[in-house]
């Protein structure tokens, strides 16, 4: 089944057309991929998503709902869920309040919220971090703080932009290992991520945009051996590499 599926995307600004007849779709259970270069429109195409900008023409269809003029608040409780690149939690909040925020979606009993909360935590790794205000978390922690907070909301679909960035070798594995696990609870996926190691070796499908159009889309050995991506995107050393 097609749980979102995009067509014609396009998002202005001024004269810059960010996101440009932008298609795709994602079917339930699926990890999809979004790539480009920095600049390219993948945050500009979650933002239209997730309902932070108005699409300037095009459709977001979500369970067959056509959610592309709902506000985010929305689009959230329809469940979809989504990250950012710049993670800012309440800086004088604890981890275990920051992530609350997302079980209040549903909920409007502080226990459940709270029940949710350190369910939530305990399966990002984040459990002992519970007290610790947000402004004392490392990079790494807001990363999964990020991630708690989103899944605190119960999506079945979940955005993830660029999750991984700024993390060491040990962290981005933990993170992947992090993602599959949501994955296997039913939680469909779209990241946007420019680790290809993580990318390629978690996405079912990836799709390629370059200038805000999509130039490629494919499963992951076919983006790698796309000369059209590699000439926007990956590079020479990608290929050369064996990857």
């Amino acid at each position: 089944m097609k749980l979102l599926k995009v067509n014609r995307l396009t998002k202005n600004f001024g004269g810059l057309k960010a996101v440009d007849k932008l298609d795709l779709s994602i079917q339930d259970g699926m990890i999809l991929g979004l790539i480009g270069p920095n600049g390219a429109g993948k945050s500009t195409a979650f933002n239209c998503i997730a309902g932070l900008y108005p699409a300037t023409s095009g459709q977001v269809i979500y369970k067959d709902d056509d959610i592309t003029k709902l506000k985010s608040y929305d689009v959230c409780r329809k469940g979809i869920a989504r990250t950012f690149q710049l993670s800012k939690p309440f800086p004088n909040k604890s981890v275990l309040k920051n992530v609350m925020v997302g079980g209040f979606l549903w909920s409007k009993d502080r226990n459940r919220a709270e029940a949710k909360a350190l369910e939530v935590l305990e399966f990002v790794n984040l459990i002992d971090k519970r007290d610790v205000l947000g402004k004392s978390l490392t990079v790494a922690d807001r990363k999964r703080l990020e991630l708690a907070r989103a899944l605190a909301t119960d999506p079945a679909l979940l955005l993830l932009d660029e999750v991984m960035a700024g993390l060491r070798p040990p962290e981005v594995e933990e993170v992947i290992t992090i993602i599959r696990k949501i994955n296997e609870r039913g939680i469909t996926v779209f990241l946007i991520e420019h680790i290809m190691q993580a990318i390629m070796s978690l996405s079912d499908l990836i799709v390629v945009i370059h200038y805000g159009r999509k130039i490629a889309e494919g499963q992951p050995e076919e983006i790698a051996s796309n000369e059209q991506v590699i000439k926007a995107y990956l590079g020479e050393e990608y290929v050369l590499a064996g990857n």
